[in-house]
């Protein structure tokens, strides 16, 4: 058997080798998963929460094992962000050295693996602000990931909406028949969305619990649970599905109008395009049954919890139903 130190040095040899031979100079796609713990997961969603409709920013502290980035940590950083962009300043990058500094007197050895903000309310993807920063993350600080959190869609989904990203280098090609997984993107940031779609890729993302992670998830559970089963999405979340439905209504105009143009033109709008894309209409059917999905969901959860906790009700009604065929009288 061999020794922890033993083992912890072999760790340390295979991990500097990785660092030093650089593979993801040579290959864009070197890695290709991510484990994020679940301490970190919560520190970063929260985070996303409390900024509202403002974007956050953070950053995530891990390692790296072969191709994967393991983010073992996560801090925020005292940015100021509009709705659609945020961008660190001086004082948030003296706050960065810091507590990194804090961090490795405290015995916590991590280096800082990537950064995260949130979009709230418009998907997980990389804008051309996002794909710059990144760029340059990746060209001075690598190996380096970016992590992008919807907390109104989180809310809304009840499930954490986080994609994971790396950019291409500048001037990479990939092939035309490279296809990302489809999400709702909302009309005023389509074009933002098309035009750097090709610059990066996501990596696949899941999550690990150490022993510490459990303990604090136990103490937060004991703490929030009530705010947990009396929250609801359909409540919570009034505006962004107004939005949605609004969006959606835009689209389908915009879809009308090309519809129209182009058979006036001579030409059904399908044929101007390759077979592989995906007619307009198609995928405004699937923003359509993703925003009916969520609040059935949440409808749903609303009918258990007023069955669960509110059994005398349901008694009463049930005794007092007028449906209910008459006794018979017996003499």
């Amino acid at each position: 058997m061999e020794s922890s130190s033993t083992i912890a040095r072999k760790t340390w040899e295979l991990e500097n080798n990785i660092l030093t031979e650089k593979p993801w100079a040579t290959d864009p796609n070197y890695f290709k998963r991510v484990q994020i713990s679940a301490l970190a997961l919560l520190k970063m969603v929260v985070h996303a929460r409390s900024g509202g409709t403002i974007e956050i920013m953070g950053l995530m502290q891990g390692k790296t094992d072969g191709d994967t980035i393991i983010v073992m940590d996560a801090f925020a950083l005292p940015v100021e962000g509009t709705e659609t962009r945020v961008n660190a300043q001086a004082d948030a990058y003296e706050y960065m050295v810091e507590y990194s500094q804090t961090n490795k007197l405290a015995g916590r050895l991590e280096n800082v693996v990537g950064w995260y903000h949130s979009h709230p309310g418009y998907g997980c993807w990389l804008s051309g602000i996002d794909v710059s920063t990144q760029m340059l993350n990746q060209q001075y600080q690598e190996p380096f990931l970016a992590v992008v959190i919807d907390p109104t869609r989180t809310v809304s989904a009840g499930k954490v909406e986080i994609g994971a990203f790396r950019t291409y280098p500048e001037g990479h090609k990939i092939s035309d028949d490279h296809v990302s997984e489809y999400q709702t993107i909302p009309l005023n940031k389509i074009e933002d969305f098309g035009v750097h779609s090709k610059q990066y890729y996501s990596l696949d993302i899941t999550y690990f619990k150490s022993s510490l992670d459990s303990h604090l998830l136990d103490l937060l559970w004991n703490k929030y649970w009530v705010n947990t089963l009396s929250s609801s999405p359909l409540l919570g979340n009034g505006d962004y599905v107004a939005g949605q439905i609004s969006d959606l209504a835009e689209k389908l105009d915009q879809a009308e109008s090309q519809l129209v143009q182009s058979w006036f033109g001579g030409k059904p709008a399908s044929l101007h395009k390759k077979k592989k894309d995906e007619p307009p209409l198609a995928k405004i059917s699937r923003d359509s049954a993703k925003i009916t999905v969520e609040q059935v969901h949440g409808l749903m959860s609303q009918v258990i919890k007023d069955i669960l906790f509110n059994p005398a009700r349901q008694s009463n009604k049930t005794s007092t139903d007028p449906t209910d065929p008459e006794p018979m009288i017996t003499s």
